[in-house]
């Protein structure tokens, strides 16, 4: 039994759709089921997903084919193991909000303060979400494709 179909056979109803892209394996997930699935993958013996390689965002804001606006993608991969795996999860433009994985992952901490600096999607839990690439006056979230490129920000000088 190949990744895709161990995980399907463990999470059938919190997976929305599988896919095996050119060797990738790729699942989608609930977003009420972030936390529990990634826990699991995690801290399970049979799949030991210990390094969270990356997680970032993806604004979907003209794509009428996609439901959510943005999707959270993360890269994890089994040192022990030798694989890899991408999860994704649908977020809705009226309510950004996923679960952090900082608990899980320490490594989740920076990439997700990067997402919500950078797109405005928000991590339910997170220790520290605070602006992580641009100044704390900044108005806006620089990476959504609704965001105006010429907008003009606010003036900050030295600090004493």
């Amino acid at each position: 039994m190949n990744l895709i179909d161990q995980i399907k056979s463990k999470f059938s109803g919190d997976i929305t759709e599988a896919i095996d892209q050119k060797g990738d394996a790729l699942i989608y997930i609930k977003r009420e089921s972030l936390k529990k699935v990634m826990e699991f993958l995690k801290q399970d013996a049979e799949f030991d997903f210990d390094v969270l390689m990356d997680l970032f965002a993806v604004d979907y804001l003209h794509w009428e084919e996609k439901a959510s606006r943005f999707e959270i993608v993360y890269n994890l991969y089994s040192s022990t193991k030798n694989h890899r795996l991408f999860v994704k999860v649908s977020v809705p433009e009226k309510d950004p909000v996923v679960d952090s994985l900082v608990g899980v992952w320490p490594a989740a901490n920076w990439f997700e303060r990067e997402v919500w600096d950078m797109f405005g999607v928000s991590f339910k839990g997170h220790p520290d979400l605070r602006r992580i690439l641009m100044y704390e006056q900044f108005q806006g979230h620089a990476l959504r494709k609704d965001y105006r490129y010429n907008k003009r920000q606010p003036l900050i000088g030295p600090v004493n």
